[in-house]
């Protein structure tokens, strides 16, 4: 079972509420079910620019950048401002910072530039059933389960 960490309700100033840090498998699917929406995105983006006759501008760029790029995008447009992708939305996880609290927009901004660090999507592995990786240490986050039983 996983440790259980405590922290204020913001509700109920005297109401402790269990802050359950998110598993490796919910960890996993979120990162699968990410790579998918990531992948959906990118043809969206694709059939755009197509559409709007942009689709030259990619053409002479960098593969390895367009794909930098657009991970950002994905990223940056959704985890600074909730704490959340729509794989966490779907795995029923959040980000938070350390002490459980709503993480800042920095923060959010700080964890998708650590995606970029080589082997960051493999570092939440291990962390005996405390999985953390080094986009959560960097910033000073944690990923926690938001099901409800």
């Amino acid at each position: 079972m996983n440790e259980h960490q405590y922290s204020e309700s913001f509700a109920a100033p005297d109401f402790k509420e269990a802050i359950v840090v998110a598993s490796q498998g919910q960890r996993c699917g979120t990162f699968l079910l990410d790579i998918v929406f990531y992948f959906i995105f990118c043809f969206v983006l694709g059939v755009v620019l197509g559409i709007t006759g942009l689709g030259n501008v990619t053409k002479n760029m960098n593969s390895t950048l367009f794909g930098f790029v657009t991970l950002y995008m994905y990223y940056a447009s959704q985890e600074p401002f909730s704490g959340r992708t729509l794989g966490k939305r779907i795995a029923g996880t959040k980000a938070v910072n350390e002490d459980g609290s709503e993480m800042s927009f920095n923060q959010g901004l700080l964890r998708t530039l650590c995606r970029f660090i080589p082997f960051d999507a493999f570092s939440f592995l291990g962390g005996n059933g405390r999985p953390m990786g080094w986009h959560d240490k960097i910033s000073k986050t944690k990923v926690i389960s938001v099901r409800r039983k």
